[in-house]
Formats: structure tokens, sequence, C-alpha cells
């Protein structure tokens, strides 16, 4: 049976990222480019896919999870030497394997499929993934018989005045017929001045021996672009950004900026929805229908139902529902669900709350630690006041209550719905229904005490 297989070259350590990181590990747009690169393998259904791993396995491996079967490669030899780490898990198949870089995170899941198909069907020993580089210079170039054949691939420094006017250049991916493949392997040498195995060196092995090779020349250079340096992984970023704002953009997204507006790989925006300049959604954000993110605002790990306000807030894994709005200045700390039509003003803060429909936190204001009933007014500088130091503690507040502005609530405390809590009032024993709860000392006024004041002598 002819299989399909995939191997992903991740064993590199990449000095040049000057990153602690593993080379691999580093992000684009939210995901690591190892999962990048993976994510599009997976997309074409590979009977097997393989990813050689070598410095920071066991950070890749945790990474990618059992997405793929895993082979080591102790010493970093070459190309060629990390594919033939997976000889024992692939090398007795019959098919084809496409041999992928883990630093190109742009390449697209339908340019493999294309690169399959055209591969298999021109019955090839080996197929080059080819682009058209407008600045050629530093490529291999790819020089072409008559017949349309690769007659060779010709690096930059031996390139002849002739072959550096080639524009078609080598991105690095190949396929190969997997028997052909270990076989050639078995002859490459590392006789050069790295001491390594490089694996274009099978597409000479191949030549010698009038087995046939072509290329397959995909019509976005963009995807080619390796990742060596912070330089590179910054345009890699800004390539992908721009691949995924469009997405949004033709899926009925308005995005105001979209060179100024950073939404990672996997967040999902509904339709008639708005983005405002500025703006960043992380991570596995959901956000619904005819929603307003304004300006500035980042969501992160948030699900965010339909006709949802943000304006210029910070909001962490938590949950807005329909018609709710907040901000501007406002944060959303984990675990914080809020209602329908729930109102959260300016410099409100709400950490591991529940805040039910129709409920208003205007301003000021930070709840924590705490479950708020239906159509609760609560007041400027409101603080519920959760840790005593060493525990957090709970605080409910029952539904058409009205908490006073500068009230303290000091957990944990049970306020029925019906209450009302006077302004100014520091609240540590619970409050029944139909009850106004008032802790403040009555206000006495000092007669002529102004006038004792030191600027006034």
């Amino acid at each position: 049976m002819n299989t399909r297989n995939t191997i992903i070259l991740a064993a590199g350590k990449g000095t040049r990222m000057k990153s602690k990181l593993y080379k691999v590990l580093n992000r684009v747009c939210g995901k690591t480019m190892v999962d990048c690169v993976l994510t599009q393998v997976e997309a074409n259904n590979m009977d097997n896919i393989v990813t050689v791993v070598g410095y920071g396995a066991e950070d890749v491996e945790k990474t990618l999870g059992n997405r793929t079967k895993y082979v080591l490669q102790n010493e970093q030899l070459g190309t060629g030497d990390a594919v033939k780490q997976t000889a024992d898990l692939l090398a007795d198949l019959d098919g084809s394997t496409m041999v992928v870089s883990g630093d190109t995170p742009l390449f697209k899941a339908e340019t493999f499929d294309k690169l399959f198909n055209y591969h298999e069907s021109q019955k090839a020993t080996a197929t080059i993934l080819t682009s058209h580089a407008p600045n050629p210079f530093g490529y291999g170039r790819i020089v072409r018989s008559d017949n349309g054949n690769v007659e060779k691939i010709v690096e930059q420094k031996d390139a002849n005045d002739d072959e550096q006017k080639i524009h078609e250049i080598n991105t690095g991916v190949y396929i190969f017929d997997n028997r052909q493949l270990f076989n050639a392997l078995k002859d490459v040498k590392n006789d050069n001045a790295q001491g390594e195995y490089y694996l274009p060196d099978v597409i000479e092995i191949f030549k010698a021996n009038d087995l046939k090779v072509s290329a397959y020349e995909t019509d976005d250079f963009s995807e080619s672009m390796g990742v060596n340096d912070r330089v590179a992984l910054s345009n890699a970023t800004r390539v992908m950004q721009n691949r995924i704002n469009s997405y949004h953009m033709k899926n009925g997204v308005s995005i105001i900026n979209p060179e100024n507006t950073y939404i990672d790989l996997g967040v999902k925006i509904g339709q008639d929805t708005v983005v405002e300049p500025g703006v960043q959604i992380h991570g596995n954000t959901v956000i619904g229908n005819d929603c307003k993110i304004g300006a500035n605002s980042e969501i992160i790990d948030c699900n965010i139902h339909n006709n949802v306000t943000v304006t210029s807030s910070l909001l962490e894994k938590s949950e807005m529902m329909d018609n709710s709005d907040i901000g501007p200045y406002s944060h959303l700390r984990p675990q914080t669900v809020i209602g329908e039509k729930v109102h959260l003003g300016n410099f409100v803060e709400v950490k591991k709350a529940q805040i039910d429909e129709g409920t208003k936190v205007g301003h000021l204001t930070y709840v924590g630690n705490a479950h708020l009933g239906k159509n609760i007014n609560v007041g400027c500088g409101v603080i519920f006041a959760n840790y005593d130091g060493a525990n957090k503690h709970q605080t409910n507040v029952g539904d058409d209550s009205f908490i006073g502005s500068n009230s303290n609530l000091i957990a944990p405390v049970e306020i029925e719905d019906h209450t009302f809590i006077a302004a100014g009032s520091t609240i540590t024993d619970d409050v029944k229904q139909y009850d106004m709860a008032i802790a403040r000392q009555r206000q006495t006024n000092k007669s002529g005490y102004f006038k004792k004041l030191p600027y006034n002598n």
C-alpha cells in the first residue's frame, strides 16, 4: 500500500535566535513555529508524521503531544543525518515522503497537497518545492533541462552569471519516493567543511542514476520564509498576521487598521464585529457577532458572546454574555462570568466572580470572589475585600440590591436580595432581605477648628 508521510526537521538549536527558547518553539501569532508546520501537515491526512528532535526534545514533545511520532538526533550532523534517524519507522514503506523544516511556519496545507499530487502525477523519484523569488540572492537556484525536469540545484556561491539570473529558488521542502530516499541516504557523504550529511545531496545521487527529479513551483514566495533570527521571526509574524486579518475581513469582520491589529491563529470572530486599531486578541478566544472591540483592548482566552462592547480594556480567561459592555480601562481577571446586559464602566476590576443580568458596576470598583445577582447597582469606589492575609473568601449579593458609593464589603458576607448598603459603609455582617445597612460613625462638626490649622497661623 502506498503511503503519504512527512518528516519535520526540528533538531537544530538555533543559536542565531539569541533565545533561551529552543528555536522552533518561538511563536508566530500565538503558535510555536513547529506547531504551525504540524497543523498544516495534519490537514493533509498523512499516514505517518515523524518529528526529528534534538536540542529541547522534551519541550517540543510537550508542545506537540501525541500528534506526531518522534525520533532523536543525538548529534546535529546535518539534514541528511536527521532524516536517516527516521529509518526504523519509515524505510520499509512504499509511497511518498515529504521533508519540511520546523522553522518554516508560513507554508499552507494547500501547498503541501498540491506538491504531493504533482510529485505523484509526475512519477518522479524526487520533487523539489520551488518558488519565484523577486530577489533570489542567497538562495539555491533551480536549473531545469529543456523538458522541465530539474537538472541541478546551484548555490549562490557556485552560480555563474547566467545561473544567478534565475529567479526560481529552492524552498528546502522535498518529496521523495520513500524507498529511494532511504537507499540514497546510505550513499550521502560528509566530506565537506562542516562534516555534515546534507539532504540535498540525494538529488545529485538520483541524477547520477538517471532517476527523475522534478520541481513544483508555488506562486506565493512568502510561504518559503525560514526563521533563523529575530528579524526573520518579525517578518514571518507580519506575513502571518496579514493572512489572519485578511481571513477575518473576508468573513465579515471589520478591522479598521489591519496593520495595527494583532490576532492569533485559531481566534474565531463573528460577522459584523468591528475591531479598532491597537487591539490584541490572543489564545483560544471566541468573539460573537455584532461586537465592538475598542482601540487598544487586549483579550486573552475569552468567550465573548454577541453584541458585546469592549472599550480599551484587558480581558483574561473570562466570559461576557450578550449585550454586555466594559470599559474604558477596566480589567476582567480569570474565572469571571459577566451576564447579559451587564454594564462595567471605567476602572473596574473583576476577578473570579459572576455578575448576573442587568447589574451595573459603574466605575472605580474591585469585585473579587463574589456572586452578584440581577439588577444590582454598585456605586463608585466599592471594594469587595476578599483576602484576610491568608485565604480568599466569598461575598454574595442578592438581586435588586443597591451598594452605595465607597462601601467596603468584608468577606465572607451574605447580602440578601432587595437590600440597601448606605454609602461609605464597611459591612462585616450579613444583611437580611429589605434591610438597609449603615456602618459608619455619625458625623461630628468641630466649631471653629479651621482657624487652628497650622497654615492659617
